[in-house]
């Protein structure tokens, strides 16, 4: 007897949870229906980091860069699965080796980009780099895997929370991504996976006041009007290139410097 085959529908990743979108609303892409978030559901997702970003700023570098690799690790094992959803292999290993390289840099970004700085008094100085909160990332629309895992890793190297709009046209590397996630070590709303239109939830995001800081790597065409609406809450705007650098997780972090005085 003959019979149909299951088609899976793919959802949102949120608070470490697989919800449908609020709107009920889905696409079809990549002969597969999809989850489009609504306005709704990146307030969710928003409010998810936020409650998340406490646990997972206060871990230890060390045990940031343990989740980071255990992250690479699951992915190596469903690699065959991420290849047909991606560029094939190449882009899988790229993907993999990313995880791996941010995870042996989370417990020394404080040593290279912080700082012990002379001062003219008797007192020590030092700058040391803090995470910027929740940030807010538009994932690149290609390559659908490695260009998202490039933008979050950094990301989260140094304790940030972020809410990702996954890439519009090709969007199920990013939920089996989030189905890695939820299934290692990273706290449920440390990372928020959104999928639908970007024009459409891209302006909510950058106009999100709870948002600390946006990455427009995945805006196609002009970026004027969400850098607009990430200035009304003197949001971070993040362009870095692609590649490997410390400098990259650089870019999502604060430094603060503190004072104290010599013999206290």
């Amino acid at each position: 007897m003959s019979r149909l085959d299951v088609r899976k529908t793919y959802k949102l990743y949120i608070g470490g949870a697989f919800p449908r979108s609020e709107s009920g609303r889905t696409y079809e892409i990549e002969d597969a229906n999809v989850a489009r978030a609504s306005r709704k559901d990146v307030r969710d997702a928003v409010r998810a980091a936020r409650a998340a970003l406490p646990e997972w700023a206060g871990m230890t570098a060390y045990n940031r860069g343990q989740v980071l690799y255990r992250i690479a690790e699951m992915m190596e094992g469903r690699r065959a699965e991420f290849a047909e959803l991606s560029g094939g292999e190449a882009e899988v290993d790229e993907a993999v080796d990313t995880w791996i390289w941010y995870a042996g840099w989370a417990d020394k970004l404080a040593q290279v980009i912080g700082s012990s700085n002379p001062v003219a008094g008797p007192y020590f100085n030092f700058t040391i780099p803090e995470p910027t909160g929740v940030v807010g990332i538009v994932a690149p629309e290609a390559p659908p895997l490695h260009g998202l895992v490039s933008r979050v890793a950094p990301a989260l190297v140094g304790g940030n929370a972020v809410v990702v709009c996954a890439s519009e046209r090709h969007p199920l590397a990013a939920i089996t991504l989030a189905e890695v996630l939820a299934t290692s070590d990273v706290p449920g709303g440390v990372v928020n996976v959104l999928t639908g239109r970007k024009g459409e939830l891209a302006p909510v995001l950058a106009s999100h006041m709870d948002v600390n800081a946006i990455d427009l790597a995945g805006v196609e065409g002009d970026r004027a009007e969400l850098e607009e609406l990430a200035a009304e809450n003197v949001k971070r705007v993040v362009r870095n290139g692609d590649g490997h650098s410390p400098w990259h997780a650089a870019a999502y972090l604060e430094l603060k410097t503190v004072w104290h005085p010599i013999g206290v």
